[in-house]
């Protein structure tokens, strides 16, 4: 036999690779109809490409199975025990090929995409994730059917597979054929990224077009992209002076009006107002649960909706994305996202002009109050290096605790937790400032029973709507209490409940809710102008009449006479600019995409290129890149 009948095992391999790939790749597309314009061209370009990232996947999987077979000779590659090793191994790829169909149907029925930053967290934070996945889907179960239908799949592969024993061969020449397969990935590795899978206007069929385990390769590799080597840039000096006009506010100064610092002094007149401060993070809170915003699907927010005409009610919020890591980079350091990961996660992320920076100078306690473990995607580290003592699941005794899940305790034991912390600050006679980050709203959207009337583990109505109750019951709680009438409560999303849309970045999913209640000292008002996450921190600050130093992005939604209606949105490749009634969406390959949208159902229609938007899009976010980059909004050491 020739030295290609060894190679014959690399055939199986792309055989059963792009077998398992079309069929994952249909199983999609059917669950995507409903949100695909369907055409005979688009289908075959979703597979057409579909199948030419398959073969790129192929080249780096096949890269161990080419080294083994130039390095073998043949008296051990065609040994008995070496075929019983081909059949193990086999039957374990060919499993988790099985077991990779189940995982990204999952994924995609929860994300709407393949694989991204999202599947690197669950391959990071197992403890939680398998913990979730458990409480979620009968996984041994499903475990077992893959088991069973494996076999049946792999007796005609391994059928397939023997034909590659039994050859004689030369080292030379397996030599030559094994370059020529490794320089496969090589290439791939210089030409190839996921830019070519933008295949038509519609997400669904882009995320369709791709292969999960390369996205999710992609995704390890890519976690933080240049912005000037990848995206539509200008000059930096040009951005940088058009940033200092944007951010400019009625009661600021630079700091140094003639350098590239947008650090500025916040001087409004008359006396500061030390009130306590409690922001609660709701995990996934969008505005359409609320009847205030119009949801007609079984009034799951009462104690929200009751508290939208107690509240300075803001009815016009964006995320500034879709994981809760983003939002907590957006509300504490008031900066708009850059591409990649959230600051939260990244090195060298300690010692930002923030909002705890501001509170601590100003004598407060600041606490950072989570329900789960706070190692996740790094949150203990961020707050702690940035003016926080951080507590966590660790924290809490045991009577403390009446119910967890994969992801922490219950919203209500958290704002019990939260209520303690804040009777020791005020004990010691200290203003205070927590952070609190809920979890319950949350896959598997399991809680206590008897709380509300959807039983637990039944779905994302009843998460929301025990997340409701929780809240009605910290504030009832709170009330009580001494601190109650000194105390601003401000209660925001960390980001949408999803963000799943023919477009990459659907500006009507990206819409949450904020509120601020202090009945004793803010009058309630509905503020209906745009604004982002980044402009938190500066509003309440402002209601405060705080004096201060600022390296925000953010402005004060409430005090600034004339207001440019803007917000960010984005994924962590996608970076999207609303101005008025417009969306700029910036993407790596330098693409930039220009569209009107309508408010009410998010509908968008293509513009030509728009100059000034593409500048002000920059002056915020190439800016904030240059600032970042260059360590301009870190405390002074």
């Amino acid at each position: 036999m020739k030295v290609t009948s060894r190679f014959n095992a690399l055939y199986t391999l792309w055989l059963m690779l792009i077998g398992f790939s079309a069929v994952t790749r249909t199983i999609l597309l059917v669950k995507s109809i409903p949100e695909l314009d369907l055409s005979p061209m688009l289908l075959i370009k979703i597979y057409a490409v579909g199948f030419f990232f398959d073969c790129v996947t192929f080249s780096y999987a096949a890269i161990p199975f080419v080294l083994v077979l130039v390095i073998l000779p043949d008296r051990v590659f065609n040994s008995t025990f070496f075929r019983w090793c081909s059949s193990g191994a086999c039957f374990v790829v060919t499993y988790l090929m099985l077991f990779n169909v189940v995982a990204e149907y999952t994924f995609f029925d929860e994300f709407a995409t393949r694989f991204n930053f999202i599947a690197i967290d669950y391959l990071i934070y197992t403890n939680e994730v398998i913990s979730n996945i458990r409480e979620s889907y009968p996984v041994n179960v499903i475990l077992t059917v893959l088991l069973l239908l494996n076999i049946a799949v792999f007796l005609p592969v391994r059928k397939h597979l023997n034909h590659s024993f039994s050859g004689k061969s030369r080292i030379g020449s397996r030599l030559k054929i094994g370059v020529l397969f490794l320089l496969l990935p090589v290439l791939s590795f210089a030409t190839v990224d996921l830019s070519l899978t933008q295949i038509s206007p519609n997400n669904y069929a882009d995320e369709l077009a791709g292969n999960g385990i390369y996205c999710l390769f992609s995704a390890f590799r890519n976690n933080e992209l240049d912005f000037n080597k990848f995206y539509v840039n200008r000059d930096n000096n040009t951005v940088l002076a058009r940033l200092k006009e944007l951010v400019q506010e009625k009661h600021s100064r630079f700091e140094t009006p003639g350098n590239q610092s947008v650090t500025r002094l916040i001087q409004p007149a008359g006396a500061e107002k030390r009130l306590n401060v409690v922001l609660v993070i709701e995990e996934s809170l969008s505005a359409e649960f609320l009847t205030a915003f119009g949801n007609s699907g079984g009034g799951i927010t009462p104690n929200l909706d009751k508290l939208a005409g107690e509240s300075l009610f803001f009815t016009h919020l964006y995320a500034t994305g879709t994981r809760t890591v983003r939002g907590l980079e957006a509300l504490t350091l008031s900066m708009p996202p850059l591409p990649g990961t959230s600051i939260v996660k990244r090195p060298k992320n300690e010692n930002f002009i923030s909002w705890g920076s501001v509170m601590k100078e100003k004598g407060y306690e600041n606490k950072f109050i989570y329900a789960g473990h706070g190692y996740f995607d790094n949150m203990n580290y961020f707050y702690a290096n940035n003016g926080f003592k951080t507590i966590d699941r660790t924290n809490f005794s045991k009577d403390e605790i009446t119910f967890t899940n994969a992801w922490g305790v219950c919203d209500e034991d958290l704002f019990l937790k939260v209520i303690k912390e804040a009777d020791l600050s005020h004990g010691n006679k200290k203003p205070f400032f927590s952070v609190v980050m809920t979890t319950s709203n949350h896959r598997p959207y399991t809680y206590p029973e008897g709380k509300i009337d959807i039983p637990s583990k039944s779905g994302r109505g009843g998460g929301v709507k025990y997340a409701d109750y929780a809240i009605g019951r910290l504030l009832a709680e709170a009330k009580k209490k001494p601190w109650f009438n000194d105390t601003v409560f401000v209660i925001v999303a960390d980001h949408c409940a999803g963000s799943a849309a023919k477009l990459a970045l659907p500006v009507k999913n990206y819409e949450i809710p904020l509120f601020i209640y202090a009945p004793a000292v803010i009058k309630p008002q509905v503020v209906d102008r745009m604004m982002s996450q980044i402009d938190v921190a500066p509003t309440v600050l402002g209601l405060l009449n705080f004096r201060y130093t600022s390296a925000f992005i953010g402005k004060d939604v409430m005090t600034t006479d004339v207001w440019s209606e803007r917000a960010f949105i984005s994924t962590y490749q996608k970076l999207g600019y609303i101005q008025d009634d417009k969306l700029l969406v910036l993407g790596p390959k330098k693409e930039a995409g220009y569209f009107s949208f309508d408010r009410k159902d998010g509908a968008t229609v293509v513009l030509k290129p728009q100059e000034n938007l593409l500048m002000d899009a920059l002056a915020y976010i190439q800016g904030t890149n240059f600032i970042y980059k260059n360590r301009l909004n870190r405390l002074k050491e």
